[in-house]
Formats: C-alpha cells, structure tokens, sequence
C-alpha cells in the first residue's frame, strides 16, 4: 500500500480548511490501495477557537504549529523539510487550503504518478477564475519569468512529490523563498497534469498586488545569476542601439538595473540555515485521530 501525505499550510482559514479535507475524503474514497494521511502547517494564527475533525477516509491528522507568523512559503518549507526526514510515506502532496487547489484533482494526480512511480507531478494551470487586472498580471508574471529566467513555470504549489525529491528539495537553501522556482530549477524530470484552478471556498483571496511582485521576484531570485546575466546583455542591447541610432534608452536601461537590484534582495530572502533550523520554527504538533 502506497502512503501518501496531504501537506496543507493554513492562516486563520480554518472554515476552508474543514470543507477542504471533507472534500478530499469524498474524492479518494474510490482509490484502491492507497493511505491517506494529512499534516496541515498552522501558521501562527490568531483565530484559536477551530475544531478538525477526521473525516472517513483520511487515517490521520496532524497539525504543525508555527511559534511565530512566518508566511506560506516558509510553512511550505518547513512542511517539506519535516516530510524528508519521515520514513512513513511514498509521496507528498502539496495543497493550499482555501479551495483554489480542487481536490476533485487529486485523483488524477495520484493516479499519474502511480504510473510513473520515480517522477513527481505538478499541477499546470490551464484555467483561472481570477478578475482581469490579476490575470493580467499573472501573465506579465509569467512571461517575465520565461524572458528572463528561460524557464516557463505555469504551476504553483499544488502537486504530488516522491520521497527523493522531497529529500532533493529540502536540502536546497532557495526552498525558504520560493516551492515552484526551487522545483523547476532542481527537479530536472518530473510530469504534469493539467488543472483548473478553483474558487475560494469563503473569504477573499489575501493575494494583495505587494505579495504577487514579491512572489514573482522570489521564484526569478532562484534563478538570479542567469537573470542578472539575461538582464546585462538587454542594458547592452540597448546602449548599442543607443550609439547606432542616436536614440537614448537611458530611462529603460535605469529601469533594467533597479529590477536586477531588486531580485537579487529578495533573493537574500533564502536561507540554508532558516531551512536546516526549520524545527526551531515548530511550537508543538498536535495529533487528532479517529
């Protein structure tokens, strides 16, 4: 029997998080052979009064609780890094626990990667439900990211990962900043399906335009040497067409410089030691069974 465990960072999304795992067990009741398990990574929130129940068919439930508010890509982290160092699972899957990763889905990706047993899978995203101005946005994301890093990354944190990757990932010290920048750089053979991003189950999107510029610079920070290299060559473009057509792209190249400056600050967002010391994060874990 092959285990597998449901790693969910959550902030005060407790409501969510409970219509979440009743979901997942209506959606994994029909797979054969497999053990479901879930650690949720409770990011230091402030509403305390929550009650988890264990619906059918998850076996058991444990929640990582953060001593201090340190952000979903950290929670992601210190997941994965507690993760690695099990030895009672064959996979991990990592979901958000708002909705917006469907587990309607999870079948999908459980069976793919059954199939392919040595290669994990991302969840591609092939349709969006968001308002124009953050699809817009998501796109200048996305083909910045291509432009300047060379690597088309149209995932996000949801995916099914196997035990040697979780090992691979958690030794990287960049997985302190970014889950999908550090996947598409060190994970070189993996799969894809493709998935419908879903809608939030309550609430709105805590996805403010200030965290969508930091998210994008952290997954490009992962790659920063090769793109302060793409972004040198464009500032010498453009001073070549400066001297062969009389025309001043100063403006253009200030604006090149200060975005390589400011990928290589979030990129001091990375740290090894943060990663290494991560269980100095953890406050307690609380266990809930049957």
């Amino acid at each position: 029997m092959k285990k597998f465990t449901i790693l969910i960072p959550a902030y005060n999304d407790w409501k969510s998080l409970e219509k979440l795992l009743n979901n997942i067990s209506v959606n994994v009741k029909d797979i054969q052979s497999v053990e479901f398990n879930c650690i949720i990574v409770n990011d230091c929130s402030t509403l305390k009064n929550y009650e988890i129940t264990i619906p059918p068919n998850i076996k058991s439930i444990k929640i990582i609780h953060m001593n201090k508010n340190r952000g979903h890509a950290r929670c992601i982290a210190v997941g994965i890094k507690y993760l690695s160092e099990k030895q009672d699972l064959d996979y991990a899957i990592l979901m958000d626990a708002d909705g917006e990763d469907r587990p309607e889905e999870i079948e999908l990706l459980v069976n793919t990667v059954l199939s392919e047993p040595n290669f994990s899978i991302v969840a591609k995203r092939i349709k969006r439900h968001e308002g124009s101005l953050f699809l817009l946005l998501y796109h200048i994301h996305k083909y910045l990211t291509l432009l300047t890093t060379g690597k088309l990354i149209n995932f996000g944190n949801y995916s099914c990962i196997t035990k040697t990757d979780l090992k691979i990932l958690a030794s990287k010290a960049s997985l302190w900043s970014s889950f999908s920048g550090t996947f598409k750089k060190h994970i070189k053979r993996h799969g894809a399906i493709n998935s419908i991003r879903g809608t939030r189950y309550f609430g709105f999107s805590q996805m403010s335009l200030f965290k969508l510029i930091i998210h994008s610079l952290s997954i490009m920070a992962v790659f920063k040497y090769r793109v302060f290299f793409t972004l040198i060559f464009f500032i010498a473009l453009l001073q070549y067409l400066t001297i062969l057509n009389s025309f001043n792209f100063l403006f253009l190249q200030i604006v090149l410089i200060l975005f390589n400056l400011f990928v290589f600050i979030v990129s001091f967002r990375e740290s090894e030691t943060g990663l290494k010391n991560s269980k100095s994060n953890i406050n307690n874990i609380e266990e809930i069974t049957h």
